[in-house]
């Protein structure tokens, strides 16, 4: 049984929270010009144009919802105008009839993020220079602690009450790298990486306390709109600990339409409305096609990984592939990768009407 948190929504809440949304549908976003979250939001390089043109291309689609990666050093190098930037962006998206879904703290990809100008992207790697936030060194440090609650608190304080802002993702794929693990293999230098791998786990404790944390000190600020926390991995405490803390369950797919079916049908068992904040990645059969009517059939909401081919090279897959788009629906032109598929989601989202 589940235990509740004090300041989670009552389900009643959440419910009626979802039924006064539109079908909520759109992509996880970053424009083509920036290599990380750091590009995208630091005063040098951020960039209001390009942000403009790209989410006129999104609104064609239909989409009225974007997700969205801060970073809790750009708070700590200038609240003010790191809020400043972000009620810009958010000015941007109304025009466009959009709304944003924030993302605070994020376990995948590289640590030790650093400000001020970043590296370029590296040749044929998917986001080869996205950044954790805080990371995982910083996580393990109990001095840090207050200076995360301040970018949580004053973050969420800020637009407490802007109904430019959908939701709160506090925390993506919290413990990413520790559960996945290595594969098999033998000698000397798989033995080391293994070893590597059990430190690095370790530290997983230490995630999952910044991780109620983040709930805690949002819950402080009591917002209008509700806070979140995607499943992400099949590991059952994980997101029993997740469903727990969040005012509405969301979730992570790159699975079939019938394994995601599958995966909805449990979902429903915690009784609070679901949003899929990721999902599409073609050369896994899952793509717009299979998903997009199972997620509005359901009610679900569908957010899809990509917009824009650009700096983060997420058109490649994991495994380095490209000869078919991972993610990403328009080149940095705004012509489609996929006219067809481009045709199909607007006829799905009432665009095209």
């Amino acid at each position: 049984m589940q235990t509740e948190h004090a300041g989670r929504w009552p389900a009643e809440r959440a419910h009626a929270w979802y039924d006064a949304q539109p079908w909520i549908v759109g992509c996880n976003y970053i424009p083509a010009t920036a290599v990380n979250q750091l590009e995208m939001w630091q005063a040098e390089t951020f960039d209001p144009v390009t942000i403009e043109r790209e989410l006129g291309w999104a609104r064609t689609l239909g989409f009225n919802t974007l997700r969205v990666f801060l970073h809790d050093l750009l708070w700590a190098a200038g609240p003010d105008a790191f809020a400043k930037r972000i009620d810009a962006f958010l000015a941007i998206a109304a025009r466009h009839g959009i709304r944003a879904m924030f993302v605070l703290f994020d376990d995948c990809w590289h640590e030790d993020a650093v400000l001020g100008p970043q590296p370029p992207p590296v040749p044929g790697r998917h986001n080869s220079r996205w950044l954790q936030s805080p990371g995982h060194s910083v996580v393990a440090d109990p001095t840090a602690l207050p200076r995360l609650r301040d970018y949580v608190q004053g973050v969420v304080r800020a637009f407490a009450d802007d109904d430019r802002v959908l939701m709160w993702d506090l925390y993506n794929e919290v413990t990413n790298g520790f559960l996945t693990g290595l594969g098999g293999g033998e000698g000397e230098r798989d033995a080391a990486a293994r070893a590597a791998w059990e430190r690095r786990r370790a530290q997983m404790p230490h995630h999952l306390r910044l991780l109620d944390a983040a709930f805690a000190w949002a819950r402080e600020v009591a917002p209008s709109q509700p806070l979140s926390a995607g499943l992400w991995f099949p590991d059952r405490d994980l997101n029993a600990r997740l469903a727990a803390l969040s005012d509405v369950i969301t979730f992570h797919t790159y699975e079939s339409a019938e394994r995601s079916a599958h995966l909805i049908e449990r979902l429903r068992g915690h009784g609070r409305p679901i949003i899929c904040t990721e999902y599409m990645a073609r050369t896994q059969g899952c793509d717009f096609r299979s998903l997009l009517p199972l997620f509005k059939r359901e009610r679900v909401g569908a957010i899809n990984w990509g917009l824009v081919n650009g700096k983060t090279q997420t058109h490649i897959a994991w495994t380095g592939e490209d000869h078919v788009w991972f993610h990403d629906i328009f080149h940095r032109d705004g012509t489609p990768y996929d006219v067809a598929e481009v045709d199909f989601i607007r006829r799905v989202t009432g665009a095209a009407e």
